[in-house]
């Protein structure tokens, strides 16, 4: 475990950076708000505006606190530098860019739902793609969470997956969980460099994606003059997007798993589909349908067979 940070002039975030699980709720709360965040100017900013701002403006705010450790790991990075963007194009750009599409036709609660079964999506991909090892419970329980998805995907009707009759937005959210699940996979090839550095790097693929998106599939880079003019709502979005999902989740989740460790930090995913629909309830005013509730008690349901089968098969290997 880590110790906590010793600094002579303990201020407010050296004294949050000691506090796991603090972090470990504040973190899936900015996740979870990123989709309440998007929803909330949907018509005001068109949906790669938002992405290529979100991820230049990240970029800008992140690199002076990572500069000193990309100096750090330079070595590195300039070997890496291709995949380590190829990284911040792939989990950060085109997966917020689908989920942002996404939003424009579906309902920031439906979001949070399907991006729920993130975690089951990821440990059957790990099981297909390297072979990861999975008992028969797991696998049951990715099942069963996925198909919570599915009943959220089809607002309550699953006889509509046999004739393909599924929203258009809940498609590209699917798309963009299937994208970040690519991502993650991924992430086993990630150099080893400090995070800071990492995100540095990541970032700035990213942004480089983002403009280039938006220049060949949005309104084109000369929009970016349509920002200055837009509502204070459009900016408080912006700037929420640009830092709070962008870094402090990031660097919240990294410490809390150096406090704690991965295995009891991990569960802490689960509450971003918990702060998302919440948001959507009391900030966007959505109704919770009776699927809704249905599909949630699934996707949970699937989540805690796989993890009590992950747990119990460790109990008789150890």
């Amino acid at each position: 475990m880590t110790k906590p940070l010793d600094h002579e002039n303990r201020g407010i975030y050296a004294r949050l950076l000691d506090q796991p699980y603090l972090l470990l709720l504040l973190a899936p709360l900015f996740w979870g708000g990123n989709v309440v965040a998007a929803k909330l100017v949907v018509g005001e900013i068109d949906p790669f505006l938002l992405l290529s701002a979100r991820c230049v403006g990240a970029t800008l705010f992140i690199l002076p606190f990572s500069w000193r450790y990309m100096q750090r790991d330079w070595s590195t990075i300039r070997r890496t530098w291709p995949l380590v963007m190829g990284f911040g194009a792939l989990g950060y750009a085109l997966y917020n860019v689908l989920l942002y599409v996404g939003l424009t036709t579906t309902t920031a609660v439906n979001s949070s739902i399907e991006t729920g079964a993130l975690p089951m999506m990821i440990l059957l991909a790990n099981f297909i793609v390297f072979r990861v090892r999975a008992t028969i419970l797991q696998i049951l329980g990715v099942v069963i969470a996925i198909s919570g998805v599915m009943l959220t995907a089809t607002h309550g009707d699953l006889g509509r997956i046999l004739t393909l009759d599924i929203n258009v937005g809940d498609g590209f959210v699917l798309l963009a969980c299937l994208t970040y699940t690519g991502y993650t996979l991924a992430l086993r090839f990630r150099p080893q460099i400090h995070m800071m550095s990492f995100m540095g790097v990541a970032f700035l693929g990213a942004a480089l994606t983002g403009l280039v998106m938006l220049q060949l599939l949005g309104p084109g880079l000369a929009s970016y003059a349509t920002i200055p003019s837009m509502s204070p709502k459009v900016w408080a979005v912006l700037a929420y997007v640009m830092v709070f999902p962008s870094m402090f989740s990031q660097v919240f989740y990294a410490r809390g798993v150096d406090l704690v460790g991965p295995n009891r930090a991990a569960p802490s995913h689960n509450l971003i589909p918990v702060f998302g629909a919440m948001g959507s309830v009391l900030i966007l005013g959505e109704r919770l349908e009776l699927y809704h509730y249905l599909a949630a008690a699934i996707i949970i349901g699937g989540i805690v067979l796989a993890e009590w089968a992950a747990r119990h098969r460790k109990t008789h290997l150890s």
